[in-house]
Parts: C-alpha cells; structure tokens; sequence
C-alpha cells in the first residue's frame, strides 16, 4: 500500500471537517493535491470553474447560503493572485471562507522562479484573521483546524499555502515532543449571553420610545422570530440592512424594507422621524440614512465586539448572540398601546410597494427593468434562492423583489464588486441542490465574467436535484449603474467610450450551450417567460432588453431634485431626452393617488 502524502492527508482531514466541496482552479503548483483527489476518488468534491476568482465567489456563495465553511483552492502565483476579489467580498460580508494554494517548490524560493510570487505579503491583508504556509507534514493538522475554526469563528477568510514539494512529502504526523503542536477535529459554540444590566438599562430606553425604528442585518438570521416579538411589542417598524434582506419576509406589514440609497422610502421616512433606534446584527454604514445625531436614543446588539458602537451614538452596545439578547429583553418590554406610530409606518408600507408597482409599469423602450424584478416577485417560490450583480442589478433586487416563506438572497453587499451573480448562484446550487435559484446579473457582469461560469453550470447541473437555475440579463448595452453615477456628479454627461457595451446575444450562447434560454424584447413577455423559466427542465437564461434610461432615483429624493437632475443632463448626454422622460414618469408614481386613495 502506497504511503499517504501531505496533500491525500489534506484532503481527508477536510473531509473529517464535513468539507464536501472544494471550488477550484488546477495548475502545476497543486499537482500533489490534483493527484490526490484522483486517489480518493473525488472526495471532497473538485468543482471546476473557470477562474479562480469565480471558484473564490461560488466558496463565498455556497458559505453564505450554507452557514457552513467553503473552501476554494488555486494554483501559485497568477492563481493564488486571481483569487483576492473573491476573497475580499467575503472578508467585507463576514464570510467563513479557506483558501488552500500552492507555491513553487521550498527549494525554489527566493530564486526569482517562474511563478513565485510572495504569497505571505499578498494575502496578508485579505487574511489578516489567519494565513500560514506548511513547510514540514506535521504542520499540516494544526494550521488546516485552526484555518478553518478561525473561518468560522470570525466569519472571516483564511489562507494555507502549500508549497508543491511539500504535498508530495510523505504525511508524518506530529509527535508528542518539544516544539510539536498537536491537534483536534471539531469545535463547540459558545453561548454569548447579554450582560444582565445592560438588558435591564436597554429595556428601559425602549419603553420610554414612542416612535421605535428597528434595524437588522444579516447578523439577525438567526433571530428571526425574536425579532417580530420585539417589534410586535414595541409597536416598531423594521428596516432591513440590504445582507439582512432574506431575515425577515416582505408580506409583514410593518417591514419598511430596504435601508440606504438602494433603499425605500418607508424606511428613509421612518429613520428620519423616530426617537429611538434598535440595531441587531448590522453594520449598516451611511450615516445619511441614520436619524440625525441627538434624534434618537439607540441600543445596539451585535456578536461581534469588533462592529460595535458603530455608526451610531447608542447608548447601550450588547456583545451578543442576537436570539439570546432578544429573548433577554423580552420578558422586560412593555406592550406599547399607542399604535399610531406603527399604523402610520404600515400604511406608508402599503404605499410603498403600490408605488413600487406603479414604477415597474411605466412605459419604457423597450422593457422597464423595474418590470423584470416585479414580474418574478408575483411568482418567486417561497423556497427560492436569489442573488444579484453589484450595479443596477442591486437596485431593482432590494427594492422591488418581495420576499416571503423561507427565501434566502444576497449579493455583494460591502465590496460591491462585478461579477459575484452567476458564481453566488452556483455556489447557491451546491448548497441547497433541491431549490430553485434565480440570479440577476447586467450586461456588464455578464460580458465580464458571468458568461464563462455558463460553462460551469452546463458541466454540473444534471447533478442538481432541482434543475432550475436561471439567469436574467438586463440588457442594454450599458454600464448603467456608472452612468447615472456620472449623471449624479453634477448632472455630468456620460462618457459613452466607457459606458457602451458591445451587442450580445446572451440567449444565443446559452443555447449553443444547451441551455434554456428565452429573448424578452416587450413588456408583455416576461410574465409568460418566467413562468416557463419555472417550469423548465434545466438551466435557463433570460435575455431581456432593458432600457437604460430608467433612473435608480434614491428614496429621499424629492420629485423637484429628480427633475433638476434630468435637466442638468442636457449639457451634452446623449439619452438626455429619454432620461428626463422616463425619471418624470417613473418618480410621479409616488406622488399620483393609489387605488386605495382613489374615492
């Protein structure tokens, strides 16, 4: 029987870690690791991407959706470097996420060799929480457990580098001697609990608020239920951090939505008009959208010490569990019998979203954008997955998509970066194989990355349980979220060299590669093209020709600003006209009576 190497040792401890994908890239300087994926016949599972950034993204999106660790591996040099911006997005998201790459041989260091590059300095930053390189077998235990406790435990990305030589080192394990460090499989969480006079003193605050706004994030997943009690008993609104879209549902009538400049209206109005401030689970950071300093009395809870205190000057910050500070302080709250604030928060709620639909059903040349996202909501499965590009992709995502039963969502909420849609949702189908995932990506995203990871999902998703994975391009040959960046710069033309995008036919590459795929040129076709996208049998790419003078206007701007700005555009952009028409038509919406106004 053949020895066990450094690399077939790798691969069964992660698989004693419960790890049973590994998002991946080959190349020469993890050849000892390849071959031993070869000898254990695939398990873990190597999961091909295109590129190393997009295997960072799918460990990213399999992780967030998951709640367990992913794992992405790469080559040296050019590699290990292509994996940053993945790694970053989990790093800024709080995302347990281990890099395992490969370095030139330990005798070719400081040679200057083909592909050596100085991995340490490189991802020093981006794993910052722990980075370690083996250069003897018995490391490798120690340095793998810890990497992945501290991914988990910091909700943070970790980095191991092997160099090549070493994973084909016979494994020797570490000895009960001076200067070795052993080491064990598993970890048990702590329960954190709140300090009991702080929950004391933070209750009293809250009872004294009349008009209570609540602020969650993605760091209240797991208190869902705790949340709508304290809600309920505080008579509070609940403004949703754009990572904590998936905490709680749409349907309930006091959740004001998105908060920021992606946000609503109901939860800009109600930030600027409370007199005290819950926060759970968020960092939100734009203090515009917060209520104005010395406005409100605020209570922050947050598991990690590191994020409180932010943000806000509250005057109560618990270092906590969210479900455990919540059900502390339940039992010390008052129902508020005044409802009139929460009243006037869900009949706002009510308007919104009437708003909203009025928004998707302007007119537009040829499809409204807004009508791609409203249209799905209708229809979207109550166990969906859905994630979103960064651009005008993210807009549209947190503010018209209605979330109910156990859906879950994200995108990249801290980096913002391009190209994370298509990679999250694989990652998303490798977690929850038996749901239906659905990505929104632009034209942009898609011609920067998102059509390669097409491959992807052809090579894979006959395995997937539940077959549905489709994609939906807004395609307008534009890099829209840009554009009306530049537009908002003091109403600056856009520079069409860098905006304009080359004509492609999306719908096309996914057929060739035997994907389903479905061309939306008028508003009358999406309803019906969604619903056969639902009922597919395979992957499904939706190729809707958008128009790019739909304005992402943020929710507290006022109809007046909203018309200065179109005309501030007609120095010279050439959509001016179709800009100015289309924000017109789009933000009266807000202001034009609703059905339930109508007398």
């Amino acid at each position: 029987m053949a020895s066990q190497t450094v690399a077939d040792y790798l691969l069964s401890r992660l698989r004693e870690w419960d790890v049973d994908k590994v998002f991946a890239f080959p190349g020469d300087g993890i050849n000892g690791v390849l071959a031993a994926f070869g000898k254990a016949d695939n398990q873990p599972k190597f999961i091909q991407a295109r590129h190393e950034e997009m295997a960072a993204f799918e460990a990213v999106g399999y992780a967030k959706f998951s709640g367990r660790v992913g794992v992405c591996m790469a080559t040296s040099g050019p590699g290990a470097i292509h994996l940053l911006n993945g790694l970053y997005d989990a790093k800024l998201d709080h995302v347990p996420v281990v890099a395992i790459v490969g370095q030139t041989a330990r005798s070719a260091m400081g040679g200057a060799y083909q592909q050596e590059v100085d991995l340490l300095t490189l991802f020093k930053d981006v794993a910052s929480d722990y980075l370690q390189m083996v250069t003897v077998p018995e490391q490798l235990p120690n340095v793998l457990d810890r990497a992945i406790r501290i991914a988990l435990g910091k909700r943070a990305p970790t980095a191991i580098v092997i160099p090549s030589d070493v994973q084909e080192l016979e494994y020797s394990a570490p000895t009960h001697a001076f200067k070795m460090v052993p080491s064990s499989l598993g970890i048990r969480w702590p329960r954190t609990q709140p300090d009991d006079e702080a929950i004391l003193g933070a209750a009293d605050l809250l009872n004294q608020g009349e008009k209570v706004a609540m602020l969650i994030g993605q760091g209240a997943r797991g208190a869902a239920a705790e949340v709508r009690e304290v809600a309920d008993l505080l008579g509070a609104g609940v403004a949703k951090a754009l990572l904590g879209k998936d905490v709680l549902a749409d349907d309930l009538p006091y959740v004001t939505g998105s908060i920021g400049l992606l946000g609503t209206r109901p939860s800009y109005e109600m930030m600027m008009e409370c007199d005290t401030l819950l926060t759970v689970g968020s960092s939100f950071p734009y203090t515009q959208f917060m209520p104005e300093e010395g406005q409100a009395r605020g209570v922050q809870i947050d598991i990690d010490p590191g994020m409180i205190g932010l943000r806000y000057p509250y005057e109560y910050n618990i270092v906590s569990d969210a479900a455990a500070a919540l059900r502390a302080l339940i039992p010390h709250l008052r129902r508020k019998e005044d409802r009139s604030w929460r009243d006037d928060l869900e009949s706002k709620v009510i308007r919104w979203w009437e708003t909203m639909r009025a928004e998707a059903m302007v007119e537009a040349d040829p499809v409204n954008p807004m009508r791609v996202f409203s249209e799905l909501s209708d229809r979207l499965p109550a166990d969906a997955i859905v994630s979103a590009d960064s651009g005008s992709s993210a807009n549209w995502y947190a503010r018209q998509l209605k979330f109910h039963g156990t859906m879950r969502g994200s995108l990249s909420g801290n980096l913002a970066t391009m190209g994370p849609g298509v990679p999250y949702a694989i990652g998303a189908k490798f977690a929850h194989p038996g749901r239906p995932v659905i990505a929104f990506a632009g034209d942009g995203a898609m011609q920067m990355n998102g059509l390669n990871e097409l491959i992807t999902i052809t090579r894979y998703w006959r395995e997937w349980d539940d077959p549905r994975l489709i994609i939906a391009v807004l395609h307008n040959d534009d890099l829209n979220q840009v554009t009306w960046e530049m537009r908002a710069m003091g109403g600056a033309p856009a520079f069409r060299e860098s905006q304009d995008l080359p004509d492609v036919d999306y719908a096309a590459i996914a057929s060739v590669l035997g994907l389903g795929s479905i061309a939306v040129g008028s508003p009358d076709q999406l309803g019906p093209a969604w619903e056969k996208a639902l009922a597919a049998d395979r992957p499904t790419l939706l190729d809707v020709r958008t128009d790019p003078d739909i304005p992402p206007i943020p929710p507290h701007a006022t109809f007046e600003q909203a018309l200065n700005s179109a005309k501030a555009m007609l120095k010279g952009d050439s959509s001016a006209w179709g800009v100015i028409r289309e924000g017109v038509k789009t933000k009266a919406q807000e202001f034009l009576p609703h059905r339930s106004e109508k007398h």
